[in-house]
């Protein structure tokens, strides 16, 4: 059985990257595509409840400690659920991977982006995205969306726009070191058309997927 593939979708708060991966799990079930939609940090139970400690507002968490329960979060994920569904031939959306780590922590928290991708290179036993989608939102374009969803901010989302400045030009610059795996989508458009967007920057991946062999 052919491996599965790896689709992560990155980008600031309010970028939207929830709705692209609800249509993105529509569209390719429908083209007959086994595929499974998880989250990060998430998505197993051990993850969920890291998820719930680097969330809290009423929490101080230490920028490592932050860094390092992150990558703890994504390691279980891994090995838990990941890999068993690539092994199996499944598409796996992942609404964020390590490029969050590298922006949030590695440039939005001065930890050094290289060596956040160190512990998550361990962490992750090097499984790298088949294809990155970034949808580019600017920061004060992504807090407003965040807002109109009328939930109380998380702790990350309680930073100032110095940290969102910094964070959106780290995943720029990742995108231009990568531009083969990471694609840049302008998330201002419509849903639809983010959408239209999304899909033709897989369309390599969708037509190996369904070529024989």
């Amino acid at each position: 059985m052919a491996r599965g593939r790896l689709i992560t979708i990155e980008g600031l708060d309010g970028a939207g990257k929830s709705t692209l991966a609800d249509a993105l799990q529509r569209e390719l079930a429908a083209g007959g595509q086994r595929v499974e939609l998880l989250r990060e940090p998430g998505g197993v139970e051990v993850s969920e409840r890291i998820r719930a400690l680097v969330k809290d507002p009423a929490l101080s968490v230490a920028a490592r400690a932050e860094a390092l329960l992150y990558a703890a979060a994504r390691a279980q994920l891994v090995e838990e659920r990941l890999r068993p569904l690539l092994g199996a031939g499944a598409f796996v959306l992942l609404d964020r991977f390590i490029d969050s780590s590298l922006a949030y922590q590695g440039a939005g928290r001065a930890l050094g982006v290289d060596e956040v991708r160190a512990i998550n290179l361990f962490a992750t036993g090097l499984l790298v995205p088949d294809r990155t989608l970034l949808l580019r939102i600017s920061p004060a374009a992504g807090r407003a969306r965040a807002q109109d969803r009328a939930l109380a901010p998380d702790r990350l989302e309680l930073e100032g726009e110095d940290f969102f400045a910094t964070v959106a030009a780290a995943y720029d610059e990742l995108a231009r070191a990568e531009p083969q795996r990471i694609r840049v989508i302008d998330a201002a458009q419509t849903p639809e058309q983010v959408l239209h967007d999304a899909l033709a920057a897989l369309e390599d991946l969708l037509a190996s997927a369904q070529s024989p062999g």
